[in-house]
């Protein structure tokens, strides 16, 4: 390492980026962390959507396009060559189990930290997934130098209970802007008068339309509760492969004229101030940012008990199995609202807590250094 050099060098390497929490985590990131101490270029597939390359770049970092994974000695060479031109100091991975391929390159080309970072878990009912997941997480740390993860759960499942009860992994907490997803009534009137759902309960759900988010189920859910709420409307915060089937669903049902896809969003938190209540049936979570955004705004909130404690940061919360009926879940929300009603948003502002990016950019910077410094290692 150059002892002159002031600025670290990340490669933070997402591979493809869609709409995802992975990209907007690391977004929240270098939006706030202190660049002239740390500076990002962004690794990234061709088929990236929300990577706003101007953005970046006026920060002073970088937008590199990589070639997909599938063609893997490509894929190898590629960034090897990348990493060895650019000289960094850190290469981040950020793509679970599938980090065993950046990370090899950046061996190859001599880079001395190495970081693997686990934002995932896995699902039972993913099995041809799950399959290709279990065989490279048995290579996870092969090639790391150091492990981060988003919470215990995600870190253990990746690197395993001894790497975490050993100390091993570092806990990079999924940060946001809290203030910017308090409950604002002015944007809670901008979307409502947009989308002219003035006067309806508004059931929401934020996440990319794959099988882990188990959008399905809560079309189903939704399906159910029109007959005890008949003013209630669906609003889908997201985009991605399964959206035609979705839709589809929603026409099988006859609800198709109560449930809103208005697509991915930048400025998010407009539309958790529409919501009245927050669903999140996910399959399994690493962390769940979305879930942590909707408690910001002061919303009811009711997930899968696949969620991570860590995303749990309110007492507006309600948890349930994945096995219990469509009918349970229904019978939750009609409670729900019943005790608390829905129209007493809340809010203040955790500036202590663990996911205030304010804090969180600071400790992360903190964290390279020390690395950089030798003073954590494996």
């Amino acid at each position: 390492m150059d002892k002159m050099k002031k600025t670290i060098l990340v490669a933070q390497v997402i591979g493809m980026a869609i709409d995802g929490g992975v990209e907007s985590c690391i977004m929240n990131y270098y939006e706030n962390i202190d660049r002239e101490k740390v500076q990002f270029h962004f690794l990234v597939e061709s088929t990236s959507k929300i990577i706003n390359k101007e953005k970046i770049e006026s920060m002073g970092g970088k937008v590199i396009i990589i070639p997909h994974y599938s063609h893997i000695l490509r894929y190898i060479f590629y960034l090897k060559r990348i990493f060895i031109e650019n000289n960094y100091d850190i290469v981040h991975s950020n793509m679970n189990a599938l980090s065993i391929f950046p990370l090899f390159a950046a061996k190859r080309a001599k880079i001395g930290i190495r970081i693997a970072h686990s934002h995932s878990t896995s699902s039972k009912k993913e099995r041809k997934k799950n399959l290709i997941k279990n065989i490279l997480r048995k290579f996870s740390k092969l090639y790391a130098t150091n492990f981060f993860a988003c919470s215990k759960e995600a870190g253990i499942w990746l690197f395993g209970q001894k790497t975490f009860d050993n100390g091993k992994i570092s806990i990079v907490n999924n940060a946001i802007n809290l203030s910017r997803f308090v409950f604002d009534d002015d944007k809670r009137k901008t979307i409502r008068r947009k989308y002219e759902i003035d006067g309806r309960f508004v059931i929401g759900n934020v996440g990319r339309f794959v099988h882990q988010k188990n959008q399905k189920f809560l079309i189903n859910i939704f399906a159910e509760l029109l007959h005890d709420i008949p003013n209630a409307e669906l609003l889908i915060v997201g985009d991605g492969p399964l959206r035609k089937s979705l839709v589809k669903h929603t026409l099988e049902l006859g609800i198709s004229n109560r449930v809103l896809f208005v697509g991915n969003k930048e400025r998010v938190d407009y539309y958790y101030c529409a919501m009245d209540y927050f669903v999140f049936p996910s399959l399994y979570e690493g962390f769940g940012m979305c879930f942590v955004e909707a408690q910001v705004s002061g919303l009811l909130c009711l997930g899968s008990d696949m969620i991570p404690a860590d995303a749990i940061i309110t007492n507006n919360v309600k948890l349930l199995s994945l096995e219990k009926s469509i009918d349970v879940w229904e019978r939750q929300i009609l409670l729900d609202i019943k005790n608390k009603g829905n129209n007493n948003r809340w809010y203040h502002i955790f500036e202590k807590t663990k996911y205030n990016i304010d804090l969180e950019a600071n400790k992360l910077v903190i964290l390279y250094e020390e690395i950089m410094k030798g003073s954590i290692k494996r």
